[in-house]
């Protein structure tokens, strides 16, 4: 049976809720955001914003820089929760199969359904509504036989939009795609594939699996399939958690390496809290440390190890701050994970053995 999938994406989500909530924040210039005196950045901002060149992970005191006239929100978590749950009470109406990605941002799979007269457009069509009416926000959609084409039409019609490709669409649709819109395409891959000529799917298209697996290992299969509109992963209704991070980003630079080891135990006191807390059916396989130096150019550097401790971290610390040799406004760490294994023996079904 041809998968029916949906992409939904709220518009600009955290920035909606608060204009909901104030109207008077419509028209003009809005964004929510941590203060500028504190390395605050900017967590989304609504279209006005947007056409002052204000985005999402920008610092605010840049953004206010754009856009003098900016009103920098710091926001209401527990707000944008409440309207999340809304809206995925919404979804579960129409399906079971969703993947959330984030609280304003899910994959159904609608395939089975004879909801809407067994039309994943129409239920689209619904969804949408509803989430205008009842939560007082805008969503934006894309209708399509896999997820790759669902998330990229999403942002088709964007905001308050829907987009549907067909089947039968999905060639022409590619054909003018911008290697860039493609996951997992950054931009050392784009400038990688620039240099061959390639800048859109089309291009991509007339190259063989063999040169692309040649030229970018692996991901060059998952080009060679994107390309052609082939995406078969399904719609997860849970997600394995791979890794556990905790980060900080400081109002003053951290001007050498000694300033940033100081800051190693506070920082892995948190990351205790945050795996105890989320992390009791997984078992560490490796530790990541994260640095981002005062240019915003950011490193990692990671090492594998099941019991790690303050040497792991140290070492790799100091490996990340030298590949910079320059002042420092954010460190993170993390644990890299995976499922705890079952030390029990299993009794195998009857039917496991037929």
């Amino acid at each position: 049976m041809q998968r029916k999938i949906i992409h939904c994406d709220c518009d600009c989500f955290f920035a909606a809720v608060e204009m909901r909530d104030n109207p008077a924040l419509k028209q003009i210039p809005m964004a929510i955001g941590g203060d500028p005196s504190r390395r605050g950045v900017i967590a989304t901002c609504n279209y006005p914003a947007r056409e002052y060149g204000v985005r999402s992970a920008m610092a605010t005191a840049q953004a206010l820089k754009l856009c003098p006239d900016l009103t920098v929100i710091h926001g209401n978590m527990d707000k944008y929760r409440e309207a999340s749950r809304q809206i995925m009470d919404i979804f579960r109406d129409y399906t079971d199969i969703i993947e959330p990605l984030s609280l304003d941002e899910a994959f159904l799979d609608v395939t089975g359904t004879d909801l809407c007269q067994g039309s994943a457009t129409y239920i689209a069509e619904e969804i949408r509504q509803r989430v205008k009416e009842t939560v007082g926000i805008t969503i934006s959609a894309g209708v399509a036989p896999n997820k790759f084409i669902a998330k990229i039409a999403s942002d088709w019609n964007k905001p308050d939009g829907l987009y549907v490709v067909k089947p039968a669409q999905i060639t022409a649709f590619l054909d003018d795609l911008s290697v860039d819109k493609i996951s997992g395409v950054g931009k050392k891959t784009a400038e990688k594939l620039g240099s061959m000529g390639i800048s859109t799917c089309l291009d991509l298209r007339k190259r063989s699996l063999a040169e692309l697996v040649e030229r970018f290992g692996k991901f060059g299969k998952r080009l060679f399939e994107l390309a052609r509109g082939i995406d078969d992963r399904p719609v997860q209704t849970s997600r394995i958690r791979k890794s556990i991070s905790v980060e900080h980003t400081y109002a003053n630079d951290l001007g050498d390496v000694e300033a940033c080891l100081e800051k190693l135990p506070s920082l892995l006191e948190e990351l205790a809290e945050r795996f105890a807390k989320h992390g009791k059916d997984k078992q560490i396989t490796g530790v990541i440390v994260k640095v981002k130096f005062f240019d915003f150019i950011q490193t990692t550097a990671e090492h594998a190890v099941a019991i790690p401790d303050l040497a792991h971290f140290r070492q790799l610390l100091i490996d990340a701050f030298n590949r910079g040799g320059r002042p420092v406004r954010l460190l993170g760490v993390g644990y890299k994970l995976k499922p705890l294994l079952d030390q029990q023996p299993k009794q195998l079904n009857l039917l496991d053995l037929a």
